[in-house]
This record gives structure tokens, sequence and C-alpha cells, in this order.
């Protein structure tokens, strides 16, 4: 039988509200609302479906206090994430948020109301210790500490929620169970023990080989269950995934696995994380759950040392086993052993016997270049789509965001480069200098920090859309603030697909060039007070702290840096000049 939900009672919202849900939707026509962002639509999504149980709502200062110190609600319970529904200052005023308040929140994609909160309490976050307690270091090189330095808003509203519906999705329909829809579908199969599988990348064969060894050590059933939320930024699409997902459900033994998708938003918390996928898959009845080495670590820290130890995270599951009540399996990375053409966890390998890997920096490579990939490593129907989705890098769209001061050289430089690249030919080539973007995308913003900020953030918007179809994109605004270029990053990494190819250029031309050189008389203006919150006079412009390439046009020619850009060595023209400069340069 499925494994008890955790708390004890499976807090499905949807089904309990069913009966007034006619009146909550005609409620929420006269509510003032929000709408949500889409890490958020995804937190309300497991809330609703009682994938998120013991919560009914976004927690409260007491519960959100309470799991960032100890990983427990402030009743006892074990919950190791804080969930949490984040507001503006304009957002509070606004709308009058106040303790009482019933607010409609609203999907992103659709602006259908979901459910409605009332609100309990509104709290001011702290971001640098929720980052050093939830993640380990308030360090910006963790994806979701940049997260909350750039996207969450300095207030959280606390409060449960009524449900309405869950949100719509068009894709892999078949493929979406909620608790309570898997939990009757094992029941309905006679499986009386499961093991979860979490992953956020596309399976090969080394995972099948873990999962099926597992099912056969514990006498289980196997639930690939893949997340398809957000995850880190650069990660295969869910779309891509979900179809190698497919591609390998065949093969499983007949009746051994079955696949579903989760609509979590990854946090990448490492230990922390496990304890959060081992209660989400206890609530979707998994009576066991797979935890491999370094379970949901974001990579490395800007020291160049992982974030968490390898085995952390299977440390505090085991740590908190009783409390989970579900089984953790933990297994260690599976190599390959070419003398019996089998999988093997690693630790298991006997001395001087002879093992293959390939890494997932090397098959990126290899997807890049075409190269082959062995069918040791993966099956061909996997790989196939793989390359369907990732095309080799001559062929991937990038972006080229240069930065500097007003009159820095950066809009020559631009334009230069789009000639430059027009010749080499094979792809478009999308210029979207600063002034002009200002003219015909953000002509009613002004010059405060928030309106810069959402200047260069369309602009980010435009080149991923641009460079996931394949576009080269260089775009070249001030952008003086550190916040708005890792911003910027994030959404080409995110969004951009095999496009996601993101170079941040530092046009570093001092400023007393800048100004002496400056035909239009605009830092003579700024300087008389003609113009207030110019760059680099009375707003500052903060230096990118690690730009993929530097250049100064004092001491170099506009032809002199692009021309050793695009031709610095023979193989550049093979990669679309500037690609293969940066690559060579290690900066990839």
């Amino acid at each position: 039988m499925a494994n008890a939900p955790h708390g004890g009672v499976l807090k499905d919202l949807l089904i309990r509200d069913e009966p007034i849900q006619k009146d909550l939707l005609h409620e929420a026509h006269t509510l003032k609302d929000i709408t949500l962002t889409d890490r958020q639509l995804c937190d309300l999504e497991l809330i609703m479906n009682g994938g998120f149980s013991p919560l009914e709502g976004f927690m409260s200062e007491l519960d959100y206090n309470s799991v960032v110190e100890s990983l427990r609600l402030s009743d006892g319970t074990l919950f190791p994430i804080p969930i949490t529904l984040d507001v503006s200052q304009e957002d509070i005023d606004g709308l009058g948020i106040a303790p009482g308040m019933r607010i409609a929140l609203r999907d992103p994609r659709d602006d259908e109301a979901l459910a409605i909160l009332t609100v309990e309490d509104i709290y001011r976050s702290d971001h640098v210790k929720e980052a050093e307690k939830v993640f380990g270091a308030d360090d910006p090189a963790h994806p979701s500490v940049a997260y909350l330095r750039n996207r969450v808003k300095e207030f959280y509203v606390g409060g449960k929620v009524q449900a309405i519906a869950a949100p719509t999705h068009h894709d892999y329909v078949a493929l979406r169970f909620s608790p309570s829809e898997l939990r009757a579908h094992f029941k309905k199969l006679a499986w009386r023990k499961v093991v979860a599988f979490q992953t956020r990348n596309p399976m090969h064969r080394a995972h099948r080989e873990l999962t099926v060894r597992a099912a056969r050590q514990r006498q289980v059933n196997v639930l690939i269950h893949p997340v398809v939320g957000l995850t880190k930024p650069g990660d295969v699409d869910h779309y891509t995934r979900v179809r190698v997902y497919e591609a390998i459900m065949p093969k499983y033994p007949n009746g051994m696995a079955h696949l579903a998708l989760l609509p979590l938003a990854m946090r990448m918390a490492g230990p922390r994380e496990a304890v959060w996928h081992a209660i989400i898959r206890k609530n979707f009845g998994a009576t066991h759950f797979i935890v491999g080495r370094d379970h949901a670590g974001p990579g490395k820290n800007s020291s160049g040392q992982d974030f968490y130890g390898p085995y952390d995270a299977q440390e505090l599951v085991l740590k908190y086993h009783e409390e989970l009540a579900i089984d953790m399996v933990p297994f260690q990375q599976m190599t390959y052993l070419p003398s019996s053409d089998e999988y093997q966890p690693i630790d298991e390998v006997p001395k001087g016997v002879q093992t293959l890997d390939i890494s997932g920096t090397e098959l990126r490579r290899r997807l890049k270049t075409g190269a082959a990939i062995p069918d040791w490593f993966s099956y061909d129907t996997v790989v196939k789509t793989l390359r369907e989705s990732y095309p080799p890098r001559l062929k991937q769209g990038f972006v080229l965001f240069l930065t500097g001061l007003y009159n820095s050289g950066a809009d020559k430089i631009s334009k230069a480069l789009q000639v430059s690249l027009n010749q080499q030919g094979g792809r478009s080539v999308s210029l979207l200098l600063g002034e002009t973007v200002r003219a015909e995308l953000s002509s009613e913003l002004g010059f405060s920090p928030e309106d810069r900020h959402k200047n260069v953030q369309r602009i980010a918007f435009v080149s991923a859309e641009l460079a996931r179809a394949g576009a080269a994109v260089i775009a070249a605004p001030i952008a003086p603030y550190e916040r708005s270029r890792l911003a910027a990053r994030e959404t080409v990494l995110q969004t951009g697909g095999s496009g996601g190819n993101f170079f941040l250029i530092h046009v570093a031309t001092p400023l007393e060039h800048c100004e002496a050189t400056d035909r239009k008389g605009r830092y003579a203006q700024a300087r008389r007070g003609e113009i207030k919150g110019f760059t680099g006079v009375d707003d500052p412009y903060e230096a990118p702290a690690k730009p993929d390439m530097t250049v100064d046009v004092t001491t170099q020619s506009i032809p002199e840096i692009v021309h050793n850009w695009a031709f610095a060595n023979s193989n550049v023209l093979a990669y679309a000049g500037i690609i293969l400069l940066l690559e060579t340069n290690s900066l990839l």
C-alpha cells in the first residue's frame, strides 16, 4: 500500500474545496489579486494538490523563521525549505494588503484565478540569513542565492489558501499526476512498495541501471519522477527531457517502472533539498527514495569548491529517517565496466578493473560538436532526441552582452561585430543598442535604478528569444548595475534553450576618455546638473566582477578588437568566430 502522507493527512485542497469551487471563483472576481511568478506558481500547485503536505498555504513568519533555523514548522513538523509568497512595498501599498484580507492568486500564463489567500501576516524577509541557513552561504554563485538577490521581493505574505482550480497544463497531460491520482494508480496496479527516482537531467544507461538495481535489491517498483518546474539555469529544457524519459521507459523490464512529472521549482539546496524531496515523494505515495551523490547540488561556489560534500545529502536524510518514514536508497556514482558490459557503483569495482565514464561536461561538448556518443553510455533514441534539441555549436544562437560607460565605444564595437559576423554568415545577427532599445521598447521608462534594471531585463528577454531561434545577438546597453547583468545572464541561460550562451564583455574605457571625446556634450550637461542620474557622474557604474572579456578603446582600435576576436587563430571560422575564441580562452 502507498506510504502515509507527511503529517498523517494528505492536504489535497483541490478535493477539499471542490464543493465550494463556484463560490470561490465568483468571489475571486471581486477581490484584488496577485499574479504569481513562475516559482510561486509551482509552489502553489504543490500546496493545492498535497505535494507539500502538511502545508495548506504560504508560510507565516512563525513557520518561516522556524524552518530557516531548525528545518521544522512551528509545530515541530519536519519541513526543510521555506515556501513563501514574496511581495514588494509597492504591492502592499497598491493592494492594501493587511492581515485578514482575501486575495486572488492568478496564473501568470492565462490570468486564471487559481486560489484565494487569506492573509495571516506580512513580514520582512532576511535574504542574507535565509541564504546562509538554507543554502549554506550567501554566495551568488548559488542559483537560489542569485534568485534571492535579484528576483525575490523584500516582504513575504503568509496565509492559508482555498483552491479554485489546478493550473492548466497543455504539455504531457497524460504524465501529470497529483499525489491522490498517483496513489490511486499504485493501488490499481497493486504496487505495495515504490522507489522514487528524482532527476532534473536527461537519463542515460547508468541511470537506468541504477534504478533497476535499486528495484531488484529492495523488491520494489520504480517511479521515475523528474522535475518539470524550475531547475538550474542552463539545464536541458523539460520538453526535451520528457522526450528522453519517454524514450528510455521501454528499456525497463515490463511492468517495473512508471513515469510521472513533478511541477517542482527546485532550490538546489543539497542536503535540505534531499529531505524536502523525500517528503514530497512520500506524499506522492513512494515508500523508498533514491539519494545519489551530491543530490540537488548546484555545482561550484565562488571559490571553485563544491557547495556541499558528496554525501552530505545522504547523511541528512539518514539523520531524519524515522520522522521521514521513507526508506532511503543511497547510491554512489555508477561507472561502466567494459570487460563485462555492465554498470556498477564505483565503490564496488575491484581495484585494477578498467572503467569508463563520460562527465556531464564532456557529454555537452560532444553534443555541441557533433562528436560520437558511445552506446555503452546512452541509447540511440536518447542521443537522437538530445541532438534534435541541442544542435552543434555552429548552429546555436548566442548573446554578446557589452557593458560600459556612455561613449565607451561599446556601440561602435557592436556595429563592427555585426558586420564581421554577417560576413561569416551561417546565422542571422541582431543588434540591440542601448539608445535604440530605449526608444523602441522602453520609452516610458526613466533613469531611476529600478527603471534601468527593467530596461536591461527587457533586453535580456528579447535576446534570449532571438538566441533560442539560433540568432547571434549583440546587446549593448550601459547596464551599470551588477545585479541587472547577473539577472540578464540568468534569463538567457534559463530561457534561451540551445541558444542559452551568454558572454559578458566589459568595455572598460576610462571615464576621462569617455568624457573628453563626448561630441554630444552629455557629460558636460550632467556636470552642470542639466541631466540627473547620469552614469559616471552622479550615478555609479559598477564594473563587472567576472566579465568573459575586457577591452579598452584607449589601448586597442575598433578593428583590432573585432579582428583579434574573430581571427585570433585558424580554428575560429569553424565555430562562428567569437564563440571559438571564447572557448579557446577557457571562458565557456
